[in-house]
């Protein structure tokens, strides 16, 4: 996470802002942020809901007893200069600010989504004022850079550690004899002397550290080279969890060694306003091998024979991108049933190649933003993200049946029931993998044929035969619309339903110890356009947990859904299962009348298995999500589809897994991403902006160019009867 706010630092707009007698770049990411919050005080009062003000002027984190009460004085404050802000890995609500001074806030959101956005905030805040307090105030006096001094604010004991440990780490008794020779005669000195000789001091001493921390540098990579030097035949393992957690440590030590460093400097910058001389120190961050950034394996990891085995392929034959922005005439009497198998393979590869995956975990660090970290390729799942989102609409029948709702309620328990149904065949399996990253432009197409309702069960033919006028057509188009941020649009209607589904989705990976956080940002409208209605709707987050073991995915967060013109919402709640006790796919929900603020029904059960739906009239209803009937998609074979359709583009990637060739797998992979990056260069040298096929661009969303709403908007004759796509 803090790698997260370094980047949206950098990446914001800025103006200059002064308080007091500090000058800082103020960044119009930095929001006022605001609310309820709970706060844990002790074992005996336990968590206490509180009001909280971000003040990014001050830098501090204020709360109140209510928000009522925040005109008065805080309740309490705490400083965000240096401070660190760390999301709990306990659950997906609760996360720490701990202040320089010692001090902790040990605080609980709402749901993941909440969290998320206190802490990023939090973190661009702290960053900031971090950064201004190094180029603000005066160098740290040379009393304070030595460790035998008093005086400092901490207590003898602590200082006697701090000493020893330095000692011991560093061999910092150069400094130490330097500071207290210094001290002892800088009262015989006249003023502008004593001034120039503590400058002098002071570089003198930026300069030996400098010259350590290189020493502690080199001996930290001779520590890493000898580890990963190991003979995997006989001894210890280079990938023994021991030596992993050795190496993610001496990693972490350097780091938080390399960001002190970096605040004195800016101290001496800021005072001399010229750059300090002496050796320069690179700037360290965690760094995966080059063969792990292509999603392959390492090459310590040999096969039966005792030979690293590699292969090179030549690039794949490739259209040129500039057929990217041009829309495909879709034939929908090419689409023929899907006939990919419904279930994934289970990942049989987890506990062969776990050492990969604990290679990767000694690289990363708790918060850091996966988006741009391409994981092994033995986890990926056989389709594209786009393709996943399609199996949202798996059970097509029950999103035809929403207009049905003979009443604004009737149809927002409908879509309530439509929504927890839709994310169990999005899944293909129990086991957790990771589908492909969409390439920028990539699309994916697909439809289905729903029976109408007149027509009776027994008398509908095997799929495949059904006649086009005894079925509804639901069409669905999926576009990668961007690459940073990566986001995904798709639209989904049924003209003779007058019916429609525009959903834009930004897929945002967090690494959490031994998990996979997902955050879902985006937006769904679902348009009814026989009642005037439209429904607004979010996402929730997706986790993938004992990524060590074998993988699995949990879903947390608060869902919203609206109706302005009905006045019902809905409030769903995807319940995480807590460390102790609890069951796993909790999900509740409850249909409010807004106007009246009275509940018509509730839900729970499981997101995977069985929902009970309670009415105020005291009737139930259970829906056995696993007994539903799944409707097959239909999409056109892949050598009828575009070549940057989802299935065409990624064909040799999917061929190879299923093939249980990694390696042919992983080269594939590479030679799209790397055609992607390629292609992304040439646009930024020739100025070329990206041309998207089939969404524009409105407002902080991406709409399809032709929904249904706009060409009734526009049509004042009846509805005629549609015509396949």
């Amino acid at each position: 996470m803090q790698t997260e706010a370094v980047l949206e630092h950098h990446g914001g707009s800025q103006s200059s802002c002064r308080t007091g007698s500090k000058s800082w770049q103020y960044s119009d990411l930095m929001e006022k942020v605001d609310g309820y919050l709970m706060k844990y005080t002790n074992l005996v009062t336990g968590w206490q809901y509180r009001y909280f003000v971000l003040n990014n002027e001050a830098g501090l984190l204020e709360y109140f007893v209510n928000e009522q009460s925040r005109n008065q004085k805080p309740r309490g404050s705490l400083p965000l200069a240096g401070a660190v802000i760390s999301p709990s890995d306990e659950d997906s609500h609760t996360f720490t600010v701990n202040a320089i001074s010692g001090e902790q806030y040990k605080l609980r959101a709402s749901d993941a989504k909440e969290r998320q956005h206190w802490v990023s905030r939090l973190q661009i805040c702290a960053q900031h004022h971090t950064e201004a307090m190094g180029k603000t105030n005066p160098p740290l006096q040379t009393r304070s850079l030595s460790m035998a001094s008093q005086g400092s604010g901490s207590s003898p004991g602590s200082q006697h550690r701090i000493s020893q440990n330095s000692n011991a780490l560093l061999g910092l008794s150069q400094l130490q004899r330097g500071s207290s020779l210094y001290s002892s005669r800088k009262s015989l000195l006249p003023d502008h002397l004593l001034e120039a000789r503590e400058e002098s001091m002071f570089i003198n001493q930026q300069v030996l550290l400098l010259q350590m921390m290189s020493q502690a540098q080199g001996q930290h990579r001779d520590l890493i080279q000898s580890i990963e030097g190991l003979p995997s035949s006989q001894g210890p393992s280079p990938l023994d969890q021991d030596l992993l957690l050795l190496k993610a440590t001496s990693l972490a030590t350097m780091t938080c060694l390399s960001d002190c460093l970096h605040i004195l400097q800016l101290q001496q910058v800021a005072r001399q306003k010229v750059p300090l001389g002496g050796p320069a120190l690179e700037w360290l961050e965690p760094k995966l091998p080059d063969i792990l950034k292509n999603g392959g394996t390492l090459p310590s990891i040999t096969k039966d024979d005792g030979k690293t085995e590699g292969t090179v392929l030549e690039p794949l034959e490739m259209d040129s991108c500039d057929i990217a922005g041009e829309q495909e005439e879709i034939d929908a009497t090419q689409e023929v049933d899907d006939s990919t198998p419904a279930e994934e393979e289970d990942l049989g590869a987890v506990e062969e190649e776990r050492s990969v995956i604990l290679h990767l975990l000694s690289q990363l660090k708790l918060g850091m933003d996966l988006t741009r970290v391409v994981l092994p390729t033995f986890i990926l799942e056989k389709r594209s993200l786009l393709e996943m989102y399609a199996d949202f609409m798996s059970h097509p029948d029950l999103f035809v049946a929403i207009t049905d709702g003979s009443s604004p309620m009737d149809r927002m328990v409908r879509f309530v029931e439509y929504y927890l149904t839709s994310f169990h065949e999005g899944r293909k399996g129990a086991i957790a993998k990771k589908p492909y990253n969409p390439i920028i432009g990539e699309t994916f197409h697909c439809s289905w044929k729903v029976p109408k309702a007149t027509t009776p069960p027994s008398a509908i033919p095997k799929e495949g035969t059904l006649c086009a006028s005894d079925c509804y057509n639901v069409r669905f188009v999926a576009e990668q619309v961007s690459h940073h941020p990566p986001v995904s649009g798709f639209y989904a209607e049924c003209e003779e339903r007058q019916m429609c589904v525009n959903t834009h989705v930004w897929t945002k990976s967090k690494f959490m110890g031994m998990s996979i956080g997902v955050s879902m940002i985006g937006e769904g409208n679902l348009h009814l356009l026989e009642h005037g209605e439209e429904y607004t709707f979010s996402l929730p987050s997706a986790y993938a947990r004992s990524i060590l073991t074998v993988p699995w995915v949990e879903l947390g967060g608060k869902v919203n859904v609206n109706c302005a013109k009905s006045g019902y919402s809905a409030v769903i709640t995807f319940q995480t299962k807590p460390f102790y006790g609890g069951k796993l796919h909790r999900v509740n929900a409850e249909v409010k009348h807004n106007p009246t603020n009275a509940v018509v029904c509730r839900v729970q059960g499981e997101w995977n298995g069985v929902l009970e739906f309670t009415y105020t009239s005291g009737d139930t209803r259970v829906v056995d999500v696993t007994k539903l009937p799944v409707t097959r998609k239909r999409v056109r074979p892949n050598e009828l589809q575009g070549p940057y359709e989802s299935r065409r583009l990624w064909q040799h990637v999917t061929e190879s897994l299923k093939e249980r060739d990694m390696d042919k797998a992983t080269e594939h992979k590479r030679i799209l991403e790397e055609r992607q990056r390629k292609e992304e260069r040439h646009r930024v040298e020739t100025q070329t902006a990206w041309r998207t096929k089939y969404f524009e661009r409105k407002g902080e969303g991406w709409v399809y160019y032709q929904p249904l709403w706009k060409a009734a908007a526009h049509s004042s004759s009846p509805v005629s009867t549609p015509q396949n796509p």
